[in-house]
């Protein structure tokens, strides 16, 4: 009977062991899962801030966009930029593409070659205008391209007051120049007021006129939003192979060269001396002919002076 027990209690024992290793693992599962996901990193590089509210009539918002992050390729994704951007209705008002050289140096291989390697960066600088209902759109579309996000601001400036601020001046320029243009039109004033009216009234259509200009500008950069992208890729190596110009002799040519040069040029003057002699024979024959001449005169005054004798 006693033996009985313990078995039993030994058998409860082992499946409580068993089922609070389970437990445990699960547990160390779950936790495990969630810090996989608490370090998961989003790309996405949108806001609340960038998706405009249509129902919203009271509010004006300019809505604008500041971003510099690292990609694959500089170009390929300044195409793809440029593409999303005319797809979506918008327009590139500004693009700079840069290449920054961070240092150059030249290594000498061998006797007449060196290696030029050139370290530079690729930037890229664009504006982009994009309709403001398609901004969201537009920035999670970049956020593919990502590889490292530097920053990212987005900001929305409320300009409904400045609006209707813009809208009342246009209405006072408007009463005020009617007032004006009657008082101008009445002909029992003086010359001297009718000019300070004009000048007046002049100055009343240009108020108007900048107010409404403000709000069309206003309005533009209401219906289009700006972003202002700064795209770099990591460094890139440049290696090219280029002549050593500072090894001179390099180029010299050897001594076996020099010596078949210098017999070929003692050989061209050789000839050249036999060619000039050709062309003077006759002046060495004449010459010749001269010493003959002498020597047989010469010879013939010291036989005479001998006989003398």
């Amino acid at each position: 009977m006693k033996l009985r027990t313990a078995k039993t209690i030994l058998t409860l024992s082992i499946g409580m062991l068993l089922l609070y290793g389970c437990g445990g693992s699960k547990s160390e599962g779950a936790n495990s899962n969630t810090l996989a996901d608490s370090t998961s990193v989003d790309t996405n590089i949108s806001s609340s801030v960038a998706i405009a509210n249509k129902k919203d009539s009271t509010r004006k918002f300019i809505r604008t966009a500041d971003l510099k992050f690292r990609v694959k390729n500089v170009i390929n994704a300044t195409y793809f930029i440029e593409d999303l951007t005319k797809k979506l209705g918008g327009f590139v008002t500004y693009t700079n593409l840069t290449n920054n050289i961070g240092y150059v140096d030249v290594t000498a291989i061998s006797t007449d070659s060196s290696l030029e390697t050139t370290r530079y960066t690729v930037t890229n600088s664009l504006t982009i205008r994009i309709p403001t209902l398609k901004l969201d759109t537009t920035l999670k579309e970049i956020s593919r391209i990502i590889d490292f996000l530097d920053y990212r601001t987005i900001k929305a400036q409320d300009v409904a007051l400045q609006l209707f601020s813009n809208k009342l001046t246009e209405k006072r320029t408007e009463k005020t120049q009617e007032r004006l243009t009657n008082a101008i039109s009445s002909k029992s004033k003086k010359l001297t007021e009718t000019t300070s009216a004009e000048e007046l009234l002049s100055n009343k259509k240009e108020q108007a006129d900048i107010a409404k200009i403000s709000n069309l500008y206003l309005n533009d950069q209401i219906n289009y939003s700006t972003i202002n992208l700064s795209i770099y890729q990591r460094e890139i190596f440049k290696r090219e192979l280029i002549a050593n110009e500072k090894n001179v002799t390099a180029y010299e040519p050897n001594f076996g060269r020099k010596l078949l040069e210098s017999i070929s040029n003692g050989w061209k003057m050789l000839e050249n001396i036999i060619l000039f002699v050709f062309e003077i024979w006759g002046l060495l024959l004449l010459l010749i002919v001269l010493i003959l001449g002498y020597r047989l005169i010469l010879k013939k005054h010291l036989d005479n002076y001998m006989k003398r004798k």
